[in-house]
């Protein structure tokens, strides 16, 4: 295992998002404050205690995930798209560095940039609304696990672009309104039969759940298949870029 080849990528990958922090950092955490405005404290004094708990608490774990799901993958696609737009990339690849290390430095440092982001935003989310985490454990590994496989996915998704448009078509027109529509400022149990059985189908769902019941012990899905789902994707996501490398699709022509 090349560690001097793994620190070089990670810390250059840090240090790109410390020359754009106010994308990085400061952008979604002031979007995501303009949800605790609008539904944490505007709509949210008006709204019912969902399960015991306030509306204003009850989306804290939602629009966590949301501004993480995105961020993560946008940070790991842009990350090894640019190498490849500049022509950088095969440097990358001459180099004695091996795939699962180029993967460790450039996933690494899009979701230690996620993990850092949900962090600030649940601090962030105390200005606004009164809250607890129940299973702290539980909340940290679940953001983990989020951001490494959301960063996975960028991964590919950087990899499999072939312009700026499609970095940013999947972000906003797949993963943005499953999110929405995957229990972030609703329980699912609150709709209709029917349409709970179609949210079911929504992977995001699983998520924003497991992460909602570290934070308040409720949940309307199960803990193991929010476990499962996120783990599933996870080695999903790790075999179509041992296929990527092993094949060089989109690396070497």
């Amino acid at each position: 295992m090349n560690i001097y080849a793994i620190r070089a990528i990670y810390l250059f990958e840090l240090g790109r998002s410390l020359r754009t922090l106010f994308q990085s950092l400061a952008s979604p955490v002031i979007s995501t404050s303009l949800y605790f405005v609008v539904f944490g404290s505007a709509i949210g004094s008006r709204m019912h205690a969902i399960d015991g708990v306030s509306y204003g608490a009850f989306i804290v774990p939602g629009l966590i995930m949301l501004a993480v799901l995105t961020e993560s993958t946008a940070n790991a696609s842009f990350g090894i798209y640019m190498p490849r737009f500049t022509g950088t990339v095969y440097e990358l690849l001459s180099a004695p560095v091996s795939a699962i290390e180029a993967v460790i430095g450039y996933v690494g440092a899009a979701a230690t940039k996620s993990v850092v982001l949900g962090l600030v935003i649940a601090l962030t989310a105390r200005l606004f609304v009164p809250y607890g985490i129940i299973h702290p454990f539980w909340a940290l590994a679940f953001l983990v696990l989020t951001s490494v496989s959301f960063s996975l996915f960028g991964f590919i998704l950087g990899l499999w672009a072939d312009g700026f448009e499609k970095l940013q078509v999947v972000p906003m027109m797949i993963i943005t309104p499953l999110t929405f529509l995957g229990g972030t400022f609703y329980s699912i149990t609150m709709l209709p039969k029917a349409w709970q059985t179609v949210s079911l189908f929504n992977p995001i769902v699983y998520l924003v759940n497991g992460f909602r019941w570290a934070f308040y012990d409720q949940a309307d899905v199960s803990l193991v298949f929010s476990v499962g789902m996120i783990v599933g994707f996870m080695a999903v996501c790790l075999g179509i870029i041992a296929w990527i490398f092993k094949t060089g699709w989109r690396l070497r022509t």
